[in-house]
Order: C-alpha cells, then structure tokens, then sequence
C-alpha cells in the first residue's frame, strides 16, 4: 500500500535525521556544491515561527515526528481504528518540511481520502 510506504520513508529519514542531529551534531547536508551545509527550505518555515532549525529543540521535533508517523503507518497498516485520523492529522502536521515532507504528507492526505478510510 502507497501511503503506508510514504508513510514509513517520512518516519524512517525524519527519525534518522533527527537522532543523527541530536548525536553527531547536525542533520544530513549536501556536502559540496552550492548548496553545501545548508538545510532544506524547512528551515525558513521553523525559523518564521521562532524555533532555530538547528536547536535541540528542533531535532527532537523530528525524532517525535519520525517516531509518530512509523507508529501510525504501521496501526494504518494493521486496521487499527484510530490510525487513519492519526496519519491525517500526523500528514497535516508534517507539511511544514518542504520539500519531500510536504510532498509525502499531500500525498499521504490525498491517499487516506481517496481510501475513504478517514
């Protein structure tokens, strides 16, 4: 199933990125080319609402966020009554990380919709 999948990548790379921040120090960044060490254009949608991107603060919202979308795609997966609310309101709240989250996350509303599992 296509949501559960897109599901699971935004949980696994946010859950990934977030506990990589918050143990080797920073996310994953390009290494070179003009682009090199800045962050995703996430950055400027936390940094409008006060939170700085590279804060501790931060990372832990992406280890919570990861964390929560595998736990959900996972009872979405299993039937679990409450999961497509979850992973409704788990998408809308994820589409603030541009670009492949908010990707994901459309993608992951439209599919639990079309479903009509909402």
């Amino acid at each position: 199933m296509i949501v559960v999948a897109l599901a699971l990548i935004a949980g696994s790379w946010m859950a990934f990125d977030g506990t990589r921040a918050l143990t080797v120090g920073d996310y994953v960044t390009p290494k070179n080319g003009p682009y090199a060490g800045q962050l995703g254009p996430w950055h400027h949608v936390v940094e409008a609402v006060g939170i700085g991107p590279r804060s501790t603060v931060m990372k832990l919202t992406f280890v919570v966020f990861g964390v929560a979308w595998l736990l959900i795609a996972v009872a979405f997966a299993r039937g679990a009554s409450w999961a497509p609310a979850a992973l409704l309101t788990i998408a809308v709240c994820s589409l603030w990380y541009l670009p492949v989250g908010t990707a994901c996350s459309a993608l992951v509303l439209g599919g639990v919709l079309w479903l009509g599992r909402a």
